[in-house]
């Protein structure tokens, strides 16, 4: 190499690193940076998604089209960007709903579950009649429930028990039609208040059917609910306007009791127990809602009751009180009208009837009320029974909702998932999660078509599944899907009281 070529190659190095020194002053190099490796925005993948629906939430109110993301039974997102889903439902035009729940559900086995699940019902308590012995009665259930289950402990199933009543499911002997002593109202109580630290979701009583339980029998029974704050859920002692003996007198009772002990009180059926009547009842709970009772009430969509024809309800005087006659009584294994003979046959033998009772006005009203929650009385046999027990919510979102127009849609899903979850919140927190669409919620979903839900279910042919509903998740399990029954699962899980 040459001098002069040497010279060139040194001032041309130095040139270099002129370059690099003036390039590191400018922009210098983060070595730690360039170490990270580079960050990409994944989104989550959620056990499942819903997407595009019309997401309508009672206790937000919100009613906008959402995507929802659940993971683990729990709702984990509800976001208006997509959503990655291992299964995904697209839910364009359908309403996405809290699941609903049912306080007032007789039919707590397999067959009722069906039913209850293809008309949207995610949870379904016995709490009007209610069990004698909660442990067992949510033994017999576990691990073997479509949908959620939960029971009261019942007045009435204690009375048969301790006064060795030959009834099952109502009273038909001394439980019925006897006065209890000192002594069985104590045992009374003492069972009661067993069944309430047994986790049972309050206390369950029918006077109508326990017509020689004097006011004293009944306000020693709301004293034992009131020492752990549980609601008493109550069919009153009289139907009906005719006096003395009319629902009026019934309500004050239990409203008075509710007073003087404290204890929560949920008045079910409003409109068979009123009948014509019930706009005077509703009054009557809205006054003492306004002066800070705890006082609530609940409904059924349909213009005809049912019970056993051997209960108390179908004692001499039924037909003033009712405002019917025989025609007007329908037996559920037939269908049959019945007359004085048959009346008479069918009380001996004993079995469900259904009255035609009440008047479609007052069902309306009574559907239409901001007081009442929706609850079915629901319970089918084989088929047989009233077509309460599998078309209740359907039928209000489909006849009074779309095609009466007697109440919005918000309002009747709040009337079916915030407002009874609401009444049991005290009792049982774990209702807190449910009722609601909100991140934390469990994932108990009803998805339907509001354009085409209704009930198909007849008093002739009560054994018809719902229409329009598409999804129904218990827990972020699917039981409902594409509008088929899901068979082989039972993802219910038990609804208990925590004292």
């Amino acid at each position: 190499m040459t001098h002069r070529a040497g010279r060139r190659r040194s001032r041309i190095i130095v040139l270099l690193c002129y370059v690099v020194a003036i390039l590191c002053a400018f922009a210098p190099i983060n070595f730690a940076a360039a170490e990270r490796p580079p960050k990409y925005d994944f989104q989550p993948e959620y056990d499942i998604v819903i997407l595009n629906g019309r997401v309508v939430d009672p206790e937000s109110r919100l009613d906008a089209i959402r995507n929802i993301g659940i993971t683990n039974g729990k709702i984990q997102a509800i976001s208006e960007k997509s959503l990655q889903g291992r299964t995904t439902v697209l839910a364009t035009g359908l309403i996405v709903s809290p699941g609903f729940i049912d306080l007032h559900s007789h039919g707590q086995d397999q067959e009722n579950y069906r039913f209850k699940a293809m008309d949207g019902v995610t949870t379904a308590l016995e709490l009007e009649v209610g069990t004698g012995d909660a442990d067992r009665w949510y033994a017999e259930r576990e691990g073997k429930a479509l949908i959620n289950y939960g029971a009261s402990i019942g007045h009435i199933p204690v009375r048969i028990a301790v006064m060795k009543d030959p009834g099952t499911f109502l009273p038909s002997g001394d439980a019925a039609h006897k006065a209890a002593s000192d002594a069985e109202i104590e045992e009374l109580k003492r069972r009661i208040d067993q069944g309430l630290k047994q986790g049972a979701l309050g206390v369950g009583f029918g006077i109508n059917y326990t017509e020689a339980a004097s006011h004293w029998e009944i306000l020693e029974m709301f004293r034992v609910a009131a020492k752990y704050r549980s609601p008493c859920f109550v069919h009153m002692r009289y139907a009906g306007l005719k006096e003395p003996t009319n629902s009026v007198v019934a309500l004050e009772e239990v409203v008075s009791a509710a007073a003087i002990t404290g204890a929560p009180l949920h008045v079910v059926h409003i409109s068979s127990s009123g009948l014509r009547a019930a706009p005077l009842l509703l009054q009557m709970i809205g006054e003492a809602q306004s002066r800070g009772l705890d006082v609530t009430t609940e409904c059924y969509p349909y213009t005809a009751t049912q019970t056993n024809i051997e209960s108390a309800i179908y004692d001499e005087g039924w037909k003033e009180a009712l405002g019917i006659d025989y025609k007007d009584l329908q037996w559920v294994a037939t269908g049959e009208r019945l007359t004085a003979e048959s009346f008479a046959r069918y009380r001996k033998t004993g079995g469900p009837v259904i009255g035609h009772a009440i008047p479609e006005e007052i069902a309306r009203l009574s559907v239409a009320s901001p007081l009442t929650m929706i609850a079915s009385d629901g319970l089918l046999q084989k088929g047989k029974g009233h077509p309460r027990g599998s078309g209740t919510y359907a039928r209000v979102l489909g006849r009074y909702v779309r095609e009466l127009k007697a109440l919005t849609l918000m309002d009747a899903l709040s009337k079916m998932t915030l407002m009874p979850a609401r009444r049991l919140e005290q009792i049982a927190p774990m209702m807190k999660n449910k009722g609601r669409i909100r991140v934390g919620a469990d994932a108990d979903l009803t998805i339907f078509n509001p354009a085409t839900i209704i009930d198909k279910s007849t008093f002739e042919e009560p054994a018809q599944y719902s229409e329009g509903i598409t999804h129904v998740l218990v827990g972020g399990v699917f039981v409902v899907k594409d509008g088929k029954l899901q068979t082989d699962i039972n993802p219910g899980r038990a609804i208990r009281g925590a004292h």
